[in-house]
């Protein structure tokens, strides 16, 4: 009996080591995994989305008062920059700063009815960062080409009313997002001003 006893220790002690070994794999497995999900979640979180690459609303300072948010008029905002889900976003010109663009060259074109030509100049405005600006400068081709072409459609008559330049603007300022909506995913030009305006 006491050969039994002998010969059974050393069959629980390699026992012992097995389940020992087992249990670390199992342990060191469940680490990887539990740091494998820790590094793609903090990947994922981390992945830029289209927003993140959109002009920024700038945020208007007022004698060093800091601005309020948008649905919470005691919550304070950052003083910077906001960001905004897409460029049709409600903006409220109270509390953005407004950045003007001049057109470097006027536009000149036949009106509808043939009889004349319309000569403008136009600025426009717009509430996010140089983002927009930037865009402007990019696309300023197919921006010049789309505003001749709403301007070669302008009834002369129409025009001479204050009702008519403001239906202008209304025109060019969509025409120009659509522009930049379709060649940079943001249009972000709030309106369009005439700097100057001359119908022959």
């Amino acid at each position: 009996m006491a050969k039994d006893n002998v010969e059974g220790a050393p069959k629980k002690k390699g026992k012992v080591k097995k389940l020992l070994l087992i249990g670390v794999a199992a342990i060191a497995l469940i680490g990887a995994g539990a740091g494998a999900g820790i590094y793609f979640g903090a990947l994922s979180a981390h992945e830029a989305k289209p927003e993140d690459h959109y002009p920024k609303l700038v945020v208007r300072s007022k004698d060093g008062a800091e601005p309020v948010a948008e649905d919470d008029k005691e919550a304070p905002l950052k003083v910077g920059t906001v960001s905004v889900p897409n460029d049709r976003f409600k903006v409220d010109p109270r509390k953005y700063e407004v950045t003007y663009y001049p057109m470097a060259e006027s536009f000149t074109t036949n009106l509808a009815d043939g009889s004349g030509f319309l000569q403008i100049g136009i600025s426009l405005s717009t509430f996010y960062d140089g983002k927009v600006i930037n865009n402007i400068k990019r696309q300023a081709v197919p921006i010049r080409s789309v505003v001749l072409m709403v301007l070669a459609e302008q009834d002369p008559a129409l025009l001479s009313t204050s009702q008519g330049k403001q239906r202008l603007q209304r025109q060019l300022t969509t025409a120009i997002n659509d522009v930049l909506r379709e060649k940079e995913g943001f249009g972000g030009i709030d309106n369009v001003y005439f700097t100057s305006l001359v119908i022959q």
